[in-house]
């Protein structure tokens, strides 16, 4: 079964069902699959074939599901693009992923008109506006059966520095993500387009069909995949038109559309919506919210217990990667459940050391995570790469891309992070994860991130930004020490503490450590100089 046949199955069994609401647009499953279809028909018209990548640089739309949908209906691959990526980032993914086509917003026209001629592999490019709209409504149909092949997506993923690398998913491995919605309902994976059809009739008639907002950009993996799975499940998809976070419109939606299930990005999204659920001055009826799911950033336990406080959900904080998972989750439905930064292994995950062994729980050791869920292929044109994260172990094929964690004696995971942000201080390594979670513990403290600075003596210095600024000023920096003091050993206290307005991080909510280094070394050098007259 291919993802186009799964994926059509669905909108055949829930054909008159919302399948996307953008603002005042609201489009059937059957009528999202007319304009894929005929998407699908201008793309074949302009040179895309089986096997071929289609780009999509879109904002969170209707247009970025026709878009996928019409390549799997190609058989071709498509590939995210970041939409902020300027000329020189733009040609370079596009040479990289060998896209025969592009399909963006209006607002990259001038950049991709500059480097078009750059790029003779690139032979159809639609942009979304009036004529993509004219294409989607009034063009011909895709003529001829879907093509039955395993294709699925390639996925860019790169972190908060370097250029980035695709992430190929084949059929088998992205329909393993996508069946969620029918696995977490007890539901048996569908692996025939009649199966499909009967599952999702099946969650209707347990009330599970989804009704999801996926608040993070669909040109990463959290939002993509959650708003696919909604997709195969029959649900609805729901977009705010802010390209901006409007906490306020994010809550009407929820009101209005009877939101189910929103995905976030931690706290860089649950503190303004929790700030815009304070200034309501009619509260909100979010009672439709079951869940709330934040995956790859700091999600603080203050965030996650006011969110309980403002309606019965159930928080869900995963640890994810673009190369695979899961690895952990942290459920919580009441207070009780709130953990200091811990999560639950998952089932199908590991922690092993440098010998491919089990790391003994309570035992201290630090190992990496491992998980042998829905993986994909390999990373593209790296093969070197792809045999260092995807290992076999004990007869089994698991992706390790190199986070680090420890158990503690109970099982709990902790996670620390990757090796490459660990700082060396005096011999003694620290996790910045971990101490910018005790950080985040303190009232004051809304945001932190945590790196190491140069220092003649230990070689390293634990360095830490918190803010919001304002509300540290009634606390000393020997007063969030003492703070520190109840949670982590010595060593482990940053030496170095800068208060900002506000954290850097990336368009996907990541913390910007490279940036906030250099942030906090320029204020530090600063006030050394003011210290010194």
């Amino acid at each position: 079964m291919s993802v186009a046949a799964a994926l059509r199955a669905a909108g055949e069994a829930a054909a008159e069902r919302p399948a996307v609401v953008h603002g005042d647009r609201v489009r059937s499953h059957a009528e999202l699959h007319e304009r894929a279809s005929r998407v699908a028909s201008a793309l074949a018209d302009r040179g895309v074939r089986p096997g071929n990548v289609v780009a999509v640089a879109l904002y969170n739309s209707p247009e970025y599901l026709e878009t996928v949908l019409a390549a799997f209906l190609l058989g071709a691959v498509p590939v995210n693009i970041n939409y902020r990526y300027r000329e020189p980032e733009l040609r370079y993914v596009l040479e990289y992923t060998e896209a025969v086509a592009l399909v963006h917003d209006e607002s990259l026209a001038e950049r991709v008109g500059n480097i078009a001629d750059a790029l003779p592999r690139l032979t159809a490019v639609l942009q979304v506006g009036e004529s993509y709209d004219d294409v989607a409504r009034n063009g011909p149909a895709l003529s001829g059966p879907d093509q039955d092949g395993t294709h699925g997506i390639i996925l860019l993923t790169g972190g908060t520095t370097g250029r980035p690398k695709g992430v190929i998913w084949d059929r088998d491995g992205l329909l393993g993500i996508l069946c969620s919605v029918f696995r977490q309902h007890g539901l048996t994976v569908p692996t025939t387009p009649d199966e499909v059809s009967a599952a999702v009739g099946a969650l209707a008639e347990r009330d599970g069909t989804p009704v999801v907002l996926p608040m993070s950009p669909l040109m990463h993996g959290t939002g993509f995949f959650h708003a696919m799975r909604t997709l195969l499940g029959g649900g609805t998809v729901c977009f705010c038109t802010s390209r901006s976070l409007d906490g306020h419109e994010v809550w009407r939606a929820v009101q209005e559309h009877r939101i189910t299930e929103m995905v976030i990005v931690g706290d860089a999204f649950g503190r303004p919506l929790l700030a815009a659920l304070a200034e309501a001055e009619t509260p909100y009826d979010i009672s439709s919210l079951k869940k709330i799911t934040s995956s790859g950033v700091i999600w603080s336990v203050d965030v996650k217990r006011r969110l309980l406080a403002a309606g019965a959900m159930t928080l869900v904080d995963n640890i994810s990667a673009s190369e695979g998972g899961p690895f952990g989750v942290a459920e919580a439905s009441e207070e009780a459940d709130l953990a200091d930064g811990r999560f639950a292994l998952a089932p199908v995950a590991r922690v092993l050391d440098d010998q491919d062994r089990d790391v003994l729980p309570g035992s201290g050791q630090v190992g990496v995570l491992a998980s042998a869920g829905p993986q994909p292929v390999g990373y593209l044109h790296d093969p070197e790469r792809t045999a260092r994260t995807w290992r076999v172990i004990d007869g089994v094929r698991y992706a390790v891309p190199g986070d680090l964690a420890s158990l503690d004696a109970d099982g709990k995971l902790v996670l620390l992070g990757r090796g490459d942000g660990v700082i060396n201080t005096g011999g003694e390594k620290v996790f910045p994860e971990e101490v910018e979670q005790a950080l985040l513990a303190h009232p004051a403290v809304t945001d932190a991130v945590v790196f190491g600075t140069p220092d003649p003596r230990w070689g390293q210095t634990v360095t830490a930004m918190v803010a919001p600024a304002e509300a540290l000023l009634g606390f000393s920096d020997e007063e969030l020490t003492v703070h520190l003091g109840e949670r982590l050993a010595r060593y482990k206290h940053p030496r170095r503490l800068v208060r900002a307005d506000t954290i850097p991080r990336t368009p996907a909510g990541k913390l910007n450590r490279a940036l906030a280094r250099e942030l906090a070394t320029r204020k530090l050098a600063t006030r050394k100089e003011e210290n010194a007259t």
